[in-house]
């Protein structure tokens, strides 16, 4: 390109010298001629001094380039040479897919190249030589999609992929994409590798097949294999065993009856005597697992069938003989059991009704307890209580200090009999279930002061100190009853202490809330703790004491029903503390009452007593009692008797009747008959030995004082007083 340039510019230059020769004779200027000719030399030199360095540089670069088309050529060759020398096939196709180099060993694979790789072919070209040669096993079968798909992978060059040649060669073709655009082949020869893959592979194959015979023939079930044809692939020895083919021992696909699903058919239908020949019915793949059950000969067989999916079946004879027979006498035996179930379901019918009818007898016994004991309470009741009312009256009359001192003695006695037959009661009402808890939010303060109250003066008596704290603290229980526990606690006490003190306690723990009595008294043993808590027993020092040992029964009784847990601390000699756990609940406001007003004491009004009892010694009692506190007294034995009515007819100030009288009559019924003869609401009280709940509520629902059987002449004292009678 540089010698163009140079003889370029020298056709200039001589053009330019042969115009100024031209312009010097058209226009006969000599000097500017001269002048101009001047101008182009100069002009000529500089372009020729450039021109002289551009050669030396053309020179330079010459050289240069033909070091580097040496070095070209040198690395060409060595290319080439390493291309050569792999053992891998290797061909370069550039960016129109033209095969630009490839090397000997990819002739070899592909002889048919051999003639034309000088020439640059298309990669579709040699494709489609290979597919007309049907050189490749796909290429042999469907040469126009191989074809196709040939093409199609070449382009997309992502890898590699297997061929497999007709010649049986296999080759791994590794195509990748080059950076402007061409494509780079590897042709690896893995026929060898294949070779030894597919060795391999049988070996594998062959282990598994033994292994698979192996476990057949573990298997206790006939199980036998066919092909889509329906020829016979796998058995195992329990199939022959089965099947009556144990005495064959060669290949029962060549010299037995079942070589064929067909045959196995016949075999089983016509020398076994199969019962259901749809057992073996074959069946298309994809379809589900049958079992059957079925008979040949004497066995019990299940014969399942299982489609595969290259179209064969699985045939399976499992002998289940053994478990028909035991579910045949599991099924004798639970007959023989529904039998004895069904005879011992008559036995505990029968049973069931004595029971019931043992039940009926129990609650009619119980029925009769519990009106035995309420019969009992008044029978018993009513003589005590005449014989307290004649000793009251006895008590008001002057008389010599040794009658006083029997009249006191027989008052004590009378008190003690009345304890005993209260606790006795109350233990029996408690057993019968006659006595049912109230449950209520109760404040412990007035349960407490009622405690202070009734216990200081019997403490005081005997020496000792009593100390009942104030608590703003709520529990729920009854009252009733829990006020008879701490009774009980109370009194025990006190009276099983000589010296010190009797102590209540109260305390707050968490949920609950412990009440605490606590004595200075002799204590109690650790082995007579649970015998305390029996009727009638008394222990240590305490059994020379007064007493019926009927108070700590009546508690533990009266706590199991209300649920509350009870504790005692003690020990010999220093005391006891006997504890109940209650629960907390929170406080309630209580209207404070207004105060009452203040009145000065009055004098009774006095007047006739008219008293109904159906029992004549009471009637007496009663008469003496009241005549001995200065009131007029008019008895009788039913509100009918004429010496009834002639006292209404005087107008009685106050009516004392009992509650059960004669034919029926109950107390409450009397009063009405009465006030409803006198024509005005007379005054009126019951007495009874009922301390059944229902009595006593009804009673209060008809605002009629109560008293209990044996009255004691202190509250009806002060009865009479709140009444105005004294």
């Amino acid at each position: 390109m540089l010698q163009r340039r140079i003889a370029r510019l020298e056709k200039i230059n001589a053009a330019l010298i042969d115009r100024v020769e031209r312009s010097t004779d058209m226009q006969g200027g000599a000097f500017s001629m001269f002048e101009t000719a001047i101008s182009l030399d100069a002009m000529v030199r500089d372009r020729t001094g450039a021109l002289e360095v551009a050669l030396e540089r053309l020179n330079t670069a010459n050289a240069e380039l033909a070091a580097a088309h040496a070095d070209a050529t040198a690395a060409r060759v060595m290319l080439r040479d390493a291309i050569e020398s792999l053992a891998d096939g290797f061909a370069l196709f550039d960016g129109e897919d033209r095969l630009v180099l490839c090397n000997r060993a990819y002739l070899k694979i592909f002889p048919y190249f051999e003639a034309i790789s000088e020439d640059a072919p298309e990669f579709a070209e040699l494709a489609s030589r290979l597919a007309q040669e049907g050189a490749t096993i796909g290429s042999t079968l469907a040469p126009e999609r191989w074809l196709k798909d040939r093409v199609a992978q070449h382009r997309r060059a992502q890898g590699a992929h297997v061929q497999a040649l007709a010649d049986g060669r296999w080759i791994q073709i590794n195509e990748l994409r080059t950076s402007d655009g061409g494509t780079v082949g590897i042709y690896t020869d893995i026929t060898t590798v294949k070779a030894e893959d597919a060795r391999q592979r049988a070996r594998e194959l062959a282990e598994r097949n033994l292994a698979l015979q192996a476990t057949l023939d573990t298997l206790s079930e006939g199980v036998c294999l066919f092909d889509a044809q329906r020829q016979l692939q796998a058995w195992n020895e329990g199939v022959l065993t089965v099947l009556g083919l144990g005495e064959h021992d060669e290949d029962p696909r060549l010299d037995t009856p079942i070589d064929s699903h067909e045959g196995l058919a016949r075999w089983c239908i016509e020398q076994r005597g199969l019962d259901r020949a749809e057992a073996l019915d074959w069946r298309e793949s994809g379809g589900p697992r049958v079992a059957t059950n079925c008979v040949m000969g004497e066995r019990h067989f299940t014969v399942r069938s299982v489609p595969l999916k290259n179209g064969g079946m699985v045939f399976t004879f499992d002998d289940v003989t053994d478990h028909v027979q035991f579910e045949r006498s599991l099924t004798e035996t639970a007959e023989t059991l529904e039998r004895r179930v069904a005879e011992r379901t008559a036995e505990l019918v029968d049973l069931n009704r004595q029971l019931v009818e043992a039940k009926n007898e129990a609650e009619t016994a119980n029925r009769s307890k519990t009106s035995f004991i309420a019969a009992a309470s008044h029978d018993l009741l009513q003589p005590l209580n005449a014989a307290r009312l004649f000793v009251s009256a006895m008590d008001g009359h002057a008389m010599p200090e040794r009658p006083r001192s029997l009249v006191a003695q027989t008052a004590t006695a009378l008190d003690s009999v009345e304890d005993l037959l209260e606790a006795l009661f109350e233990i029996s009402r408690l057993d019968a279930g006659a006595i049912q808890p109230e449950f209520a939010d109760l404040s412990l303060a007035s349960i407490l002061s009622a405690l202070r109250v009734e216990f200081a003066p019997l403490a005081v008596a005997g020496g000792l100190a009593f100390t009942v704290p104030d608590t703003q603290l709520w529990v729920r229980s009854d009252a009733r009853l829990l006020r008879r526990v701490l009774q009980n606690f109370v009194s025990n006490a006190i009276r099983y202490t000589e010296q010190g003190s009797v102590t209540v306690e109260v305390s707050a723990l968490g949920e609950e809330v412990v009440v605490t009595v606590r004595d200075t008294g002799p204590g109690i043993a650790a082995h007579d703790r649970d015998e305390i808590f029996e009727e009638f027993r008394r222990v240590g020092k305490t059994q020379k004491i007064p007493g019926k040992g009927l108070g700590l029964a009546i508690v533990r009784r009266v706590t199991t029903m209300l649920g509350h847990r009870i504790d005692l601390a003690t020990a010999p000699g220093q005391g006891a503390a006997f504890s109940i756990r209650l629960p907390r609940v929170a406080a309630v406001e209580v209207p404070s009452p207004a105060e009452a007003a203040v009145v000065g004491p009055r004098a009774g009004t006095g007047g006739l007593v008219l008293v109904i009892d159906n029992d004549p010694g009471i009637l007496a009692g009663m008469e003496a009692l009241l005549e001995n506190w200065g009131l007029d007294v008019a008895t009788a034995n039913d509100p009918a008797d004429a010496s009834a009515l002639a006292a209404l007819a005087q107008g009685p100030a106050l009516l004392i009747v009992d509650y059960h009288l004669d034919d029926e009559l109950t107390g409450d019924k009397a009063i009405a008959a009465l006030r409803a003869r006198a024509g005005r609401e007379v005054p009126a009280m019951v007495i009874t030995a009922d301390r059944g709940a229902a009595t006593k509520a009804q009673l209060a629902g008809l605002s009629l004082p109560l008293l209990n059987k044996p009255v004691k002449p202190a509250q009806l004292r002060a009865l009479l007083r709140q009444m105005d009678v004294l």
